[in-house]
């Protein structure tokens, strides 16, 4: 058994992880630093985020707007974003050579396209500031002692260190360490995922989307579960930014039902279930001699189209004269309040996210540290942080690593 005496020890070789430590050194070269990674892969999220693209952080620069993204954490990232906010993270990386673009939902991504970029930029800045980076190192315990911490390593090595981050992510281990420090843990469940439905409404339409519809959870509570956005029909349900944002926002109420709630979907969201039924008596009138599964004046793709039309209707192959005011408001119902039932839950790609984690009273904000164990930082998803599809847990990653690192290398003056 060795043991090795360092000033800090970061446990979690992800996105917070390094930007912690990189922000430590860059703020006081004297310290010796060390990131700690249990597997061989450093950056995994970064690898796989983006679909491998890397989705590096979201291109809304008002801290005010950037902190609706956030279910969870958004009203102590506020004032963290008036000193670390997206363009400070566009900053960062273009003055170390990583040029960067905003596609059209404000999404921003590497113009190589490629998340080794972004992983190359960290571990290289990371190595030439004189970080030592440890693979295939997991900690088995930490333990408080009176001149700062004791890490001990599975290979039964201890490493000191006067200071800690831990950002380890969803790592139940680092939620445990957390705990046994002082801390108390929000229950991590899953957020971002799609939704299991199976209906003959949507069962065949596989693949078909729609640019903007309207998403309700009905709750039967005063608060209100709601989305806006585009929506894809799948295999087994329905996903897209709509979906996967309903479900950020309504993470502990679809887990305390089971995943099991109705789900209301406005296909038309311009209409209501009264403005659509003037709508269709108009058609009525207009196209009088037209069949009715093969005509429709919405912007909706025709195969959903003629499916909500076909369950509305006693017959296919009725023309619009012949449509009942039973039938319209039948119709009417499909297009602007259809109900179906969430069945259950899908994951987002490889890229989850968890709802829960540190409590976030027991922290300070302007520092990342620790209220309760001094010398104790997190950063980054260990926290009851999360955000919603398009950059935002990242930004997360980077605005907390930063702040950790700025207090870390100057509390290393201090103590």
């Amino acid at each position: 058994m060795m043991t090795y005496d360092l000033d800090v020890i970061v446990i979690g070789g992800g996105a917070a992880g390094f930007f912690g430590a990189i922000n430590t050194a860059i703020n006081n070269t004297n310290l010796k630093i060390a990131i700690l990674e249990a597997t061989n892969q450093l950056l995994g999220k970064v690898k796989i985020s983006g679909g491998g693209r890397c989705n590096v952080t979201h291109h809304c620069l008002n801290p005010t707007d950037l902190v609706n993204n956030y279910p969870r954490g958004g009203k102590e990232l506020r004032s963290a974003f008036s000193r670390f906010q997206p363009q400070d993270t566009i900053n960062w990386f273009e003055s170390r050579g990583i040029k960067l673009k905003t596609e059209a939902d404000g999404r921003i991504f590497p113009v190589t396209d490629d998340s080794q970029t972004i992983i190359d930029c960290l571990v290289k800045t990371a190595q030439n500031l004189g970080i030592k980076i440890l693979t295939k190192t997991p900690v088995k315990n930490i333990i408080k002692s009176e001149l700062g911490f004791n890490i001990l390593l599975k290979s039964e090595d201890i490493l000191t260190a006067k200071q800690i981050l831990i950002a380890t992510g969803s790592n139940p281990l680092g939620y445990e360490w957390a705990k046994k420090l002082g801390h108390s843990i929000q229950s991590p469940i899953p957020s971002l995922f799609t939704f299991k439905i199976n209906d003959k409404r949507i069962k065949d339409l596989a693949g078909v989307s729609v640019n903007n519809a309207f998403l309700y959870i009905d709750i039967k509570q005063k608060k209100k579960l709601e989305q806006k956005g585009a929506l894809l029909i799948t295999h087994w349900g329905v996903s897209g930014p709509a979906v996967l944002k309903l479900s950020a926002w309504g993470a502990r109420i679809l887990y305390d039902n089971k995943y099991n709630l109705p789900l209301i979907i406005n296909w038309l969201p311009e209409y209501n279930l009264e403005s659509i039924k003037q709508e269709l008596f108009k058609i009525k009138d207009t196209v009088s001699k037209q069949k009715i599964i093969n005509y429709s004046q919405f912007n909706l793709p025709k195969r959903l189209w003629q499916s909500l039309a076909s369950h509305s209707l006693s017959n296919d192959d009725k023309i619009w004269a012949d449509i009942n005011k039973k039938e319209i408001d039948n119709l009417a119902i499909e297009l602007t309040r259809g109900q179906y039932f969430i069945e259950g839950k899908g994951i987002f790609k490889d890229e989850f996210v968890t709802c829960g984690g540190v409590t976030l009273k027991e922290l300070d904000f302007k520092t990342m540290m620790s209220k309760i164990c001094p010398n104790l930082y997190f950063a980054g998803e260990v926290l009851d942080i999360d955000g919603v599809t398009g950059g935002f847990n990242f930004q997360n990653a980077w605005t907390t690593g930063y702040l950790a690192g700025l207090s870390l290398a100057e509390n290393n003056r201090i103590i």
